[in-house]
């Protein structure tokens, strides 16, 4: 007798989940294919212009560079809220979630004030001869802010199956701290930290609202990618917007696919082999 399932049969949860994702995802960016394949030569050369290749070097290195950080402190805070019980554990924990909740533009505001050299942060490291607002490095601070939570979310469940005793069996064997994480923690988590950090770095190629605050704008130097469709599309030069949001695109999908298949393959390097089964003589 066939199991009974609650959800419905293959077919029609396939044919809805097609239809869902045609909807909200093939039709959006089949339009702006649509639309880039009536651009002239001369159109399209606008992508190349050096402001728009200066924004698209800028949105891809400091979403890399964030989801990097967030990589490392993402693992660092679930570490801690799952190991080690500690009062106001589940404050922390709900503070981590805030970047989901919180508007982009309010985070924005709030990070090129506190970051700004006058601000509460800002100033201080301004006495040490460092600038954060108003640079690509405040465009880091901002995008690690928003992508934090995808990295923790991503590896606390993770860590939350892992048995202690495989630790504990490590150490009485003679294996030091770094020895344990490296040979024995990390390649579980390496796929849910590589989940994460696609994720992360997702999120931050797409973020408009708190970075144009803490960015500064200023072409050729901090203006992101987004921020330049934005304008294009405000002066009225609709061809040049898709041009450059093509573009993106473009390089965005190929760089999310590669990860996705460095992610596929850590995933089936770390699975458990199999052992050939015995004779049953």
């Amino acid at each position: 007798m066939a199991a009974r399932r609650v959800l419905p049969g293959f077919g029609l949860s396939l044919g809805l989940t097609v239809l869902y994702l045609g909807l909200v995802v093939l039709v959006p960016l089949s339009t702006l294919a649509l639309t880039a394949a009536g651009l002239s030569w001369d159109q399209l050369w606008a992508a190349a212009a050096p402001r728009a290749l200066a924004a698209y070097r800028l949105s891809l290195g400091c979403a890399f560079g964030a989801a990097l950080l967030n990589a490392g402190a993402g693992l660092l805070v679930a570490w801690v809220l799952v190991r080690y019980p500690f009062p106001g554990r589940r404050l922390v924990d709900a503070l981590v979630d805030l970047p989901f909740a919180l508007p982009t533009a309010v985070a924005g505001i709030t990070l090129a004030a506190l970051y700004s050299e006058n601000g509460w942060v800002g100033a201080r490291l301004a006495a040490l001869g460092l600038k954060v607002a108003y640079t690509p490095l405040g465009i880091v601070v901002a995008l690690t802010f928003v992508g934090l939570p995808f990295v923790v979310r991503t590896v606390q469940p993770v860590l939350e199956e892992l048995d202690p005793e495989a630790e504990d069996a490590a150490c009485s064997l003679g294996a030091t701290r770094s020895q344990t994480f490296f040979k024995v923690l990390l390649p579980e988590l390496r796929p849910a930290l590589l989940t994460g950090f696609t994720l992360a770095f997702a999120r931050g190629l797409g973020e408009y609202g708190s970075v144009i605050f803490i960015a500064g704008n200023m072409p050729l130097k901090t203006e992101i990618a987004p921020l330049l469709i934005m304008i294009k599309l405000e002066q009225y030069d609709v061809a040049g917007a898709t041009a450059v949001a093509l573009v993106f695109l473009l390089a965005s999908f190929s760089l999310l696919f590669g990860l996705h298949l460095l992610q596929g393959r850590g995933a089936r390097a770390a699975a458990p082999r199999r052992l050939p089964r015995e004779d049953a003589a």
